[in-house]
């Protein structure tokens, strides 16, 4: 209306332009009251580099089917799933956690493939007092030196990894390890304690070498693992550098000659990319396998359905974290950090990723570990029937235990 006269029509009926004021007060409000903004969740994702298959496009897929099975809205609120690739790079990824809380108002960061752009991202949400679940990363620093009152450390760690494959190794007696490793926080890491479980148990450790995170070449580096005639050579490394190294040393002929490969942190989908003519034999561990149960089968059906392919643990750790962080929102009440995380560590997680899984004050959510052994070609039936179940570690077992703990929430 461009003039306002002394009364007004509504509806063929004259009405004072009081009464219609209110009535348009009382219809905006209700308009801004049903429109309230989106609860945005935010991923910092490898989706083009040697993680991708690890995390990348399915990690955000999986957010979006718990989304989806949540209802699509929590608290009057409709929820978006938002997705960033970090490119393997700690200030980028730093960048894109400041980006999306200041800038695009996300309430929660999940995933955050890789150590290294983990504890950058990390630094960036527990500065700004946000919530950041991490599936993809292993350091076990997330939850001791660089945990937050927010931060989650919900899939596996470098610990984990090392308990339950190191221990294995070393009863079965093979007690001499050298180690492949990338340069980078997470490799460091995963020599470290693999180390430490190796020497506890009553092994040596006859040497190591360090490799650029996503290198193209092994030769030197495994030549120097073969000359040293340690029983295992432990691939303190992920993604396409481990599938580089397994394919590199089979063509070396290390494990013909005697010596075992063990992938201190593999996933199907790196499997699935060796073959299991290559693969058959290895031993590793993983917090998740498709094919455990029938909740796991289910949800990998229906994962399929839009991938084309088996979800990893970090993909299915995904769901799982989603799923738990919405709930928290709505017995909360409120999307305020705290009231929220109070609700996350009370609540126990059962789903297809975790039985009576439980979030610590360190922030590390604890739950059965797996021991694995890569199948012979002629015991597989088909594509991503990769693995052997040799043992089930409890999560208490698994994990370093609360009272090692460096992280400064936790009272020792």
């Amino acid at each position: 209306m461009t003039r306002i006269l002394s009364r007004a029509t509504l509806s063929g009926a004259l009405v004072p332009l009081v009464a219609l004021a209110a009535i348009l007060t009382l219809t905006s409000g209700g308009a801004v009251a049903q429109s309230q903004p989106p609860l945005k969740i935010g991923g910092i994702l490898d989706m083009s580099s040697l993680y991708a298959d690890i995390t990348g496009p399915g990690s955000e897929t999986a957010a979006k089917m718990a989304v989806e099975d949540f209802g699509g809205e929590v608290l009057g609120r409709k929820i978006e799933v938002l997705a960033a690739d970090h490119l393997n790079k700690a200030d980028l990824a730093a960048n894109i956690a400041r980006d999306m809380i200041d800038n695009q108002g996300v309430e929660m960061i999940y995933d955050v493939a890789a150590s290294a752009t983990a504890l950058a991202a990390g630094e960036i949400a527990k500065a700004r007092n946000k919530i950041i679940i991490f599936n993809g990363p292993g350091s076990v620093r997330l939850s001791n030196e660089a945990c937050g009152p927010y931060t989650v450390h919900y899939v596996f760690d470098t610990y984990a990894q090392a308990n339950t494959t190191g221990l294995a190794a070393v009863r079965s007696g093979l007690d001499t390890w050298f180690f492949l490793t990338a340069d980078y926080a997470f490799g460091q890491d995963l020599e470290k304690d693999t180390t430490n479980v190796v020497v506890k148990s009553g092994g040596k450790v006859l040497g190591s070498v360090r490799h650029p995170l996503n290198t193209s070449d092994f030769s030197s580096f495994l030549l120097q693992a073969q000359a040293s005639k340690a029983k295992v050579i432990g691939l303190a490394n992920a993604g396409g550098d481990t599938i580089n190294a397994i394919k590199q040393a089979a063509e070396f002929g290390l494990t013909k000659s005697g010596q075992r490969l063990s992938p201190l942190l593999a996933f199907v989908s790196d499997i699935d990319s060796v073959g299991l003519e290559t693969a058959q034999g290895l031993l590793l561990a993983e917090a998740f396998y498709w094919d455990l149960n029938d909740e796991t089968r289910a949800f990998t059906k229906r994962f399929m359905a839009r991938t084309k392919r088996v979800p990893t643990s970090a993909q299915a750790g995904v769901y799982s974290s989603v799923t738990h962080y919405l709930n928290a929102v709505k017995t909360a009440g409120t999307t305020d950090p705290d009231a929220v995380m109070k609700v996350m560590r009370a609540t126990p997680i059962n789903d297809m990723f975790a039985k009576n899984g439980r979030i610590r004050e360190d922030g590390r959510m604890v739950h059965d570990m797996y021991l694995f052994e890569v199948k012979k070609p002629s015991e597989s039936k088909g594509r991503s029937d990769d693995y052997k179940l040799l043992a089930t570690v409890p999560g208490n077992e698994a994990f370093q235990p609360l009272e090692m703990s460096r992280c400064p929430l936790v009272k020792h």
